[in-house]
């Protein structure tokens, strides 16, 4: 009987030995594919890394580029508003010679060439009117000098 017994122990032994070796191999089937996916993750990772890097310095290079504008178009603004006040002050000395004029031409003696001629008439002083911007010549413009900034700072144009 026990010569019996001891068959039966060593048979159920023999039989999860086997159960632990399919397991075992299916584990490791299970772990090669983690394997692959886990290169497939670093891989796609270092590809997220390096356009994150690419975008850092897009947003660096735009940042640049709207606080150059900003100060370009101040200094434009400025520039315009000291031509308008000059080109004011210039209006008003012209209405004051305008004024001035026809009681000079009063006072000094008529030419030969004016007696025959009427005295032409003086159109009424309009006001000039502003340039307006095409928005798309605008935007044409920015980006061409955004192009010419990115070449300038990272050596290449996008």
């Amino acid at each position: 009987m026990s010569n019996g017994m001891g068959m039966m122990i060593e048979t159920l032994v023999a039989i999860l030995l086997m159960f632990t070796i399919g397991y075992c191999m299916k584990l490791n089937r299970r772990l090669k594919v983690l394997k692959a996916d886990e290169h497939a993750l670093r891989a796609t990772i270092a590809e997220l890394v390096t356009a994150t890097d690419m975008a850092e310095r897009a947003i660096a290079g735009l940042k640049i580029t709207a606080r150059e504008c900003d100060i370009g178009l101040g200094d434009r603004l400025v520039r315009g508003e000291a031509l308008c006040g000059d080109l004011d002050r210039r209006l008003v000395v012209a209405k004051q010679v305008l004024e001035h004029l026809p009681s000079s031409r009063a006072a000094a003696p008529p030419r030969a060439d004016e007696a025959k001629l009427p005295a032409p008439p003086i159109p009424p002083a309009s006001p000039p009117k502003p340039p307006v911007a095409d928005p798309q010549a605008i935007a044409a413009a920015a980006q061409a000098f955004a192009e010419r900034l990115r070449a300038k700072v990272y050596g290449f144009a996008a």
